[in-house]
């Protein structure tokens, strides 16, 4: 499996440079496009008692976050493109922007950080209702490659299965895996979990199997240790998943991951 089309969303913050040269890494590994999209809050200008659209401060975060992003594909050619949502405020933003996501194989940005200028519930909105992967870049540190050592986050459940799945998309061919089962002390081992490592076999993918017990948020803490212990650089998890008992599910794990993850995380719904 490869990436053939992928969205990075682009700001006039400083950490899009980051994201965009993480995109540009799965780019060059599997030859594939990569569109840009713009995405930022700002008012409209306002002239007396008239909204004028695009304010100047718009246009200028425009040009800047173009710039880098031609700067950054200007060997690509026709491979690259850049979008403007055209749009300042947030119920606009999220919904364009996801309007536009479903169209790609994999979408590429930030975490939510305090002087962040697009809307804070982007990466959220973006895993449950694009239909597509999401992968979350932290906003702190450079990520230059990802897909060598993942942590696969599993359970028996769609939301699991489904990122599995998707982080196929960017493991690279010498991937070293971990497949962690989270689970109440109660629970039994999932019956089947030499399938997934056999799945993951077929595709390349050396895993081994490891199960967690804990306690709702407490598991997050583990899995994320788990993570660094395995030295991974990407955290493959299914984001809002649902269930009878969802340790990731309900939106509590989800967001405690997205708020508190220290290396980029593949979401998957």
């Amino acid at each position: 499996m490869t990436l053939a089309n992928i969205l990075v969303h682009i700001d006039s913050h400083p950490r899009a440079a980051v994201r965009l040269a993480l995109a540009r890494k799965l780019v060059d590994r599997d030859g594939a496009r990569l569109t840009g999209v713009f995405a930022e809050m700002a008012d409209a200008r306002q002239v007396g008692v008239v909204a004028v659209w695009p304010s100047e401060r718009y246009a200028q975060a425009r040009r800047a976050a173009q710039a880098l992003f031609e700067r950054e594909t200007a060997d690509l050619g026709q491979r690259a493109a850049f979008i403007d949502v055209n749009r300042g405020g947030e119920a606009e933003i999220l919904g364009r922007v996801a309007d536009i996501a479903r169209s790609f194989d994999l979408i590429v940005l930030g975490q939510t950080e305090e002087d962040a200028v697009a809307p804070a519930s982007l990466p959220q909105h973006l895993i449950t209702e694009s239909g597509r992967p999401v992968l979350v870049a932290p906003f702190v540190g450079a990520y230059p490659d990802i897909g060598h050592r993942i942590l696969f986050a599993w359970r028996p459940s769609r939301g699991a299965a489904r990122a599995l799945a998707d982080a196929r998309l960017v493991a690279t061919r010498d991937c070293d895996g971990l497949v962690v089962e989270i689970a109440r002390a109660t629970a039994p081992p999932d019956e089947f979990s030499s399938l997934v490592i056999a799945n993951l076999a077929s595709h390349g993918v050396r895993a081994s199997y490891r199960r967690i017990v804990g306690e709702d948020i407490g598991v997050m803490d583990a899995l994320l240790n788990a993570a660094a212990d395995h030295s991974a650089d990407l955290l493959a998890i299914g984001g809002f998943d649902a269930g009878a008992f969802a340790l990731l599910g309900r939106g509590a794990g989800t967001r405690f991951v997205l708020g508190h993850m220290t290396m980029p995380v593949l979401f998957s719904h």
